[in-house]
């Protein structure tokens, strides 16, 4: 292993000096620096990472928590934070909570021994209106940064989040415009703010175009691909006369498509569908999805902007971002009768 003093011995100079060059110290020549860092690369110096921060007071590294790494909506979220924080210095953990609070106050503690200089957590949300491990980070006072909405556990802390109402609100708009007054809904878990937000959003696009609410159309659908095949066989065995299904997420909407394509609907003709999310999945699917386009590089941006204001104790006031209606092929005018056996739209 290079050190420092067979860097100094090779350049010349003191082991003092060349402690100064790689710390950036103001008192050294350009050119010394400059001669100094090119022979430490070339003799593959690697700074001791646990040894700065003994002396720093800082590790230089941050911790990321999410559900799990194959959700599709956290890949460029968690892209944006790595890179950010690769200009910044940074190094990223990242921890998987698998949505169960247990393992994620198992992983924030791990974190936390590791001395992260601050925290990304997208919550396992809970209707407890207390989480321990969020008092505990509250009370050390550990930078920490939400993705996503906040819930009362851990509403003390800034936090980056989509508009999820007024997108879902577009959505359905769109399906009203296209002439669709029996718009199906599948809803995800009511504990987490974004599904609330969604369903809202929803509803009140309705009440504007002063069109009924009917809980019939209403269908509980989780946020999984399987869990949307589910709610789509639940719409046709019980003949709801829907011409049109708007999902909270990519996932409910390709697996309901997926069995209305096989039950031999035609999408859009017979029954349009609409989407949450632009995952991947959803442009390149059979009939490729309307959708929401969340702004996933933006979220990550804005969390490593907020933990940098939080970093340099500055104000970090949340952030929520807009969201972009797209329309692709699975939306179209409604028909004249609804194909799940109801009556005309």
């Amino acid at each position: 292993m290079v050190r420092l003093k067979d860097i100094a011995a090779r350049a010349g100079v003191s082991i003092m000096t060349v402690s100064k060059v790689l710390r950036d110290a103001p008192d050294i020549s350009v050119a010394t620096k400059a001669r100094i860092r090119t022979l430490a690369t070339e003799m593959g110096y690697v700074p001791d990472r646990m040894a700065q921060s003994l002396r720093n007071r800082t590790t230089k590294l941050f911790g990321l928590v999410i559900s799990a790494a194959t959700n599709p909506i956290f890949a460029r979220v968690v892209t944006a934070i790595e890179e950010q924080a690769h200009v910044l210095g940074y190094d990223l953990i990242l921890a998987h909570s698998l949505n169960l609070p247990e393992r994620e106050d198992a992983v924030i503690r791990r974190l936390l021994s590791r001395r992260v200089d601050g925290l990304f957590l997208s919550p396992v949300y809970r209707l407890e209106p207390r989480a321990a491990i969020y008092e505990e980070l509250a009370k050390r006072g550990t930078p920490t940064v939400i993705l996503g909405q906040r819930a009362p556990f851990c509403e003390q802390f800034a936090n980056v989040e989509v508009d999820d109402l007024t997108a879902s609100a577009q959505v359905t708009q769109h399906l009203l415009e296209l002439g669709h007054r029996r718009i199906a809904f599948f809803a995800g878990s009511q504990v987490l703010p974004s599904s609330r937000e969604r369903l809202e959003g929803y509803r009140r696009a309705l009440r504007d175009a002063e069109v009924p609410w009917d809980d019939r159309l209403i269908f509980n659908a989780g946020s999984t691909i399987e869990e949307g095949e589910k709610a789509a066989l639940q719409l046709l065995n019980e003949s709801t006369p829907a011409t049109a299904v708007q999902a909270v997420n990519d996932l409910v909407a390709i697996g309901a498509a997926t069995i209305f394509l096989r039950q031999g609907l035609r999408i859009p003709q017979d029954l349009s569908v609409a989407g949450f999310g632009n995952v991947l999945t959803s442009e390149h699917f059979r009939v490729p999805l309307t959708t929401v386009r969340q702004p996933k590089m933006r979220l990550g941006l804005a969390a490593t902007e907020l933990m940098q204001q939080l970093l340099a104790h500055q104000p970090a006031p949340s952030m929520r971002l807009t969201a972009e209606l797209v329309v692709r092929a699975s939306t179209g005018p409604a028909p004249t009768t609804a194909p799940a056996g109801g009556s005309p739209a």
